[in-house]
């Protein structure tokens, strides 16, 4: 008894009162504060990141050797943005000598650089400078509504862990460059947050901004046609108990019709300026080095990676764990919308998707699975260690795809 007296009145007293004095004053400032103070520490941990990489960075196709921070995330897809600033989109595919399409601009969605742009001209600002801002604002503000959408599912320090692992996301430094994430992760979390609050008419434009910043249209149209045929179901079953009235449904469906014209409305605008009806298809797939089949590259990779045998039956496990992770016991505690969009968005990746390098990235609209691992666990140290280890991978993230170095074959692995 008295060594533990001893412990609490030792040499650590002052610095566990000073703790807990600290913790209790944080824990007074209002939540989109806790949330902003969150999201800007990760985003500087981040950046001290980048700015070690870029200490080490050799020579690149863009930029000298050792650049300063704000050059060093102006790479990649970024100067694709920057340059549908200064030159637009193209009135017709470019094709080499044999006639294969070559990278353009059609394979990058409208609305970032159209929110540069407007931020450059306003401000006079270089458009390298118009995109970052936007992108770290969009960020900034993706956070708090990121923390909104889970605060309907948590209380509040669960959702604040939730958004910590959000924010700290191996991938997560790419909501600081200029890159259309932040953006879309913003409007996705408003969507869905409107979709919870069956604000079905308010998430008509957001539903349409989202499908102008990324394609991901096609899996939210999918997802609000299973939510609205279950909620049919429901209501010729339950009646006016059920949790959705006819007047509703109707506004789900207009939604989901809405969302389906839109997932599409770029693909047509390539079709219209171009003349060519798979122009989008065709400048997307020129990255890929061969045409859009669906499934079939994830077999591929499944092949190089585990050999001819283990490699067909590696997506079949891949689909499967993730199946098995959407019934964990926290996972069904995110409720039936956002278990549903992840399930769907994943499907989109299987069918649609050539994974590669740039997959970890694209795994960002899955951040409600963050809210289940913070549900996982009170524990501070199984959240710290989560936290600390997503810290340690955006140091190989960073390190391995964004710093860029040449490969044997030339070129290097995207972020």
């Amino acid at each position: 008894m008295s060594a533990d007296t001893g412990d609490r009145t030792g040499p650590t007293a002052p610095v566990a009162a000073l703790r807990a004095r600290a913790a209790g004053a944080i824990g007074r400032w209002p939540w989109w504060l806790q949330v902003a103070v969150l999201y800007v520490a990760a985003r500087l941990v981040s950046a001290c990141i980048f700015i070690a990489a870029a200490r080490h960075q050799g020579p690149n196709p863009w930029l000298p050797s050792k650049p300063d921070y704000w050059n060093f995330i102006n790479i990649w897809d970024a100067r694709w943005y920057g340059r549908i600033i200064t030159d637009g989109y193209p009135s017709s595919l470019p094709t080499d000598a044999a006639g294969n399409v070559q990278e353009n601009a059609w394979a990058f969605y409208p609305l970032f650089p159209a929110l540069g742009r407007i931020l450059s001209e306003v401000t006079g600002a270089s458009p390298a400078a118009g995109l970052t801002v936007v992108a770290m604002l969009a960020g900034l503000a993706a956070a708090l509504a990121v923390y909104s959408l889970f605060r309907h599912r948590a209380s509040h320090g669960t959702a604040l862990w939730g958004t910590a692992f959000f924010a700290t996301f191996p991938a997560s430094a790419i909501l600081q460059v200029p890159y259309a994430e932040p953006l879309t992760i913003l409007l996705l979390a408003i969507t869905l947050l409107l979709v919870i609050r069956q604000r079905y008419g308010w998430a008509m434009p957001a539903v349409v901004l989202l499908c102008l910043s990324r394609p991901v249209g096609v899996p939210f149209a999918v997802m609000l046609g299973v939510l609205l045929i279950a909620g049919a179901a429901e209501r010729i079953r339950k009646g006016p108990e059920g949790s959705h009235s006819i007047r509703g449904l109707v506004s789900l469906a207009g939604l989901t019709a809405v969302c389906g014209a839109a997932a599409l409305s770029w693909p047509v605008a390539a079709w219209v300026a171009t003349g060519d009806m798979a122009a989008y298809t065709k400048t997307e797939t020129v990255w890929r080095g061969h045409s859009l089949v669906p499934f079939k590259p994830w077999f591929d990779t499944g092949v190089d990676l585990f050999g001819p045998v283990l490699g067909i039956l590696a997506p079949f496990v891949f689909a499967g764990l993730f199946a098995l992770l959407l019934f964990a016991r926290p996972v069904l505690r995110l409720g039936t919308e956002l278990r549903l969009w992840c399930a769907c968005y994943m499907g989109y990746l299987l069918v649609f998707l050539d994974p590669q390098t740039s997959t970890f990235r694209m795994l960002l609209p899955l951040f409600p699975l963050a809210l289940g691992a913070a549900m996982l666990s009170r524990s501070k140290a199984y959240r710290g260690t989560v936290l600390t280890m997503f810290v340690l991978l955006q140091v190989v993230w960073i390190v391995w795809l964004w710093a860029w170095a040449p490969l044997p074959g030339g070129g290097d692995y995207p972020p």
